[in-house]
């Protein structure tokens, strides 16, 4: 994406009524913040990996290690992170965790972000 020129008004005149409407569906200080929250567990690329995986299917530790080539330990605290922000769940059977996406939203946040990117970058890079 090369430099790109910012427009910027000529003149100072503000949209009193476009800022009021505006202002009147704008989200509040607590939402955004935790939504600010919520966008920054997106913003690692582990941890984006490992909700890309789980998007397709539920997975354990090991699983997501292997995939990865990581550390069960260093997955481990990934997990951690994204289970605090709401993003996985797990279940236990027998001795084994299976993690997976808490939600629906989810997958359809990590598909589109990621569809995004790849139409911009004509596929996948």
């Amino acid at each position: 994406m090369g430099k790109q020129n910012l427009v910027c008004c000529e003149e100072d005149c503000v949209h009193c009524d476009a800022v009021q409407s505006v202002k009147c569906h704008m989200p509040g200080e607590q939402t955004t913040r935790l939504a600010s929250d919520f966008f920054k567990a997106f913003s690692d690329k582990t941890r984006l990996r490992i909700l890309a995986a789980l998007a397709i299917h539920e997975l354990c530790v090991c699983d997501i290690a292997e995939l990865l080539g990581m550390t069960q330990s260093a997955i481990s605290h990934q997990l951690r992170f994204l289970k605090q922000a709401r993003l996985v769940s797990n279940r236990k059977e027998g001795k084994t965790v299976y993690y997976m996406l808490c939600d629906q939203h989810i997958s359809v946040i990590l598909r589109q972000g990621l569809e995004h990117v790849q139409e911009e970058n004509g596929g996948d890079v």
